[in-house]
């Protein structure tokens, strides 16, 4: 663990958002890192898009691999390190998938065996590319690919638990033999956490990898049901760093929220600033964190067509480069932090059966224990059911009081009876 906590950007070119790589201007990429450097940032979080840098199974561009390392030493010029994600993937929406995995190619992403070799030689080789320069911190597997594994993707690639522990093993591996030694890890969205039928696990996601990494986005229910200035809106991200702890093996892993946001129209303009000191005020009181890097660098020109609303205004600065409130609220945290949060001694029961594992999601009853403990107060842990027990479990966690969600909630009722089947229901992110 570092003696700090890491703060950084997810960069998103303010040219061409992520298809810069198409008509990549080094001059346009050092003026984004000059606007991202001054805020006092030391890191950033780039992506290559996968369909761009390996258009046939086996071809790895070099020129797109050179450009990636050019944008690298460019960062490290500034002082920022760079974490790279390889198998882009899907952002913003859109999916980016190489055309000799769909339709007349079409094949799984995470079980056939010509797609595995394709996918292991390009993070291998971007790692490889990479492994000498000083401001490279490692490879993300990709984003959120998760969402690639079940619903509701529109046409989703399905696997089994055990055949996403087999690919993670493996791409993870092809990270480390490209580049020994760096951090090296995956990422998924929320659905890791709140889905019952997500193959990605929450164990996998807290036992693979350097660290574990949450990405948490209140547009999941979370806002709708309670409001941006409500409890669980600004404490969603902490309680999502909270809770992927309860699966990890090691009592201290690093926790990377590797991505944060303020999404319109749930947080408007006006107040993103006021969400995101709140939500990084709460998350700094998190033991173990490795760094916050928000979402996302710079907005997204209103040039380009077909995004979603909201992901035009997530930028820290505007497509000119002209930093917001929010940004300087970032900055400010950067600055001014000091890290001495104290050990949580009160721990929520959490399921560990991943098929409960929407009782951890909006309208569950973890969800709605752990929310009316910070509510009154408390600075809740989590732990899994298997471990309520034992002592020496707890003991290295430093918990020394464990609750149940039965213990913090009254019993919901409904038209069969306690725990009805009209009671709380998980809710996960569209």
């Amino acid at each position: 663990m570092p003696a700090a906590v890491r703060f950084g950007v997810n960069y998103t070119p303010s040219e061409g958002w992520f298809h810069h790589w198409l008509d990549f201007d080094l001059d346009s990429v050092r003026a984004d890192l000059d606007s991202v450097a001054a805020l006092g940032l030391d890191h950033i979080r780039v992506f290559p898009l996968w369909p761009y840098f390996q258009p046939n199974r086996t071809l790895i561009r070099p020129r797109a691999v050179e450009q990636l390392v050019r944008l690298v030493d460019a960062a490290a010029e500034r002082g920022l390190d760079v974490s790279v994600d390889g198998l882009q993937g899907h952002l913003s929406s859109f999916d980016f998938l190489p055309a000799w995995t769909r339709t007349w190619h079409r094949r799984n992403l995470f079980t056939d065996p010509e797609v595995l070799d394709g996918q292991a030689a390009y993070l291998r080789t971007l790692a490889a590319a990479l492994a000498g320069r000083p401001g490279f911190l490692g490879m993300t597997l990709g984003n959120e690919v998760n969402q690639f594994a079940a619903g509701p993707h529109p046409d989703p690639d399905r696997a089994t638990s055990e055949e996403i522990e087999a690919w993670l093993t493996r791409m993870l591996a092809a990270c480390e033999e490209g580049a020994p030694g760096r951090l090296h890890l995956h990422a998924e969205y929320d659905a890791t956490w709140y889905q019952d039928d997500q193959p990605f696990t929450p164990a996998q996601a807290a036992r693979h990898g350097a660290v574990t990494a949450v990405h948490s986005w209140v547009f999941n229910g979370t806002a709708q049901r309670h409001g941006r200035t409500s409890v669980p809106a600004v404490h969603h991200a902490a309680y999502l760093i909270e809770l992927s702890k309860a699966w990890a093996d090691e009592p201290h892993r690093p926790v990377w929220l590797q991505e944060v946001g303020a999404p319109q129209p749930l947080v408007p303009a006006e107040h993103a600033a006021a969400f995101a000191a709140a939500t990084l005020a709460h998350v700094l009181d998190c033991t173990d964190l490795w760094g916050i890097t928000w979402w996302c660098s710079h907005d997204v020109s209103r040039d380009l067509a077909d995004f979603p609303e909201l992901e035009y205004g997530l930028g820290l600065l505007t497509n000119d480069r002209r930093p917001k409130d929010l940004a300087y609220e970032l900055a400010r945290a950067a600055r001014d932090h000091t890290r001495a949060p104290a050990v949580r001694t009160t721990a929520l029961v959490v399921p560990a059966d991943p098929s409960a594992r929407s009782a951890c999601g909006p309208g569950g009853r973890v969800f709605d224990a752990w929310f009316r403990l910070v509510a009154d107060g408390a600075r809740p842990a989590s732990v899994l059911d298997v471990h309520a027990d034992d002592k020496e479990h707890l003991a290295a966690r430093g918990i020394t009081e464990v609750v149940t969600p039965d213990q913090v909630l009254p019993v919901p009722h409904g038209p069969h009876g306690p725990h009805g089947q009209d009671g709380p229901q998980g809710g996960t992110r569209s």
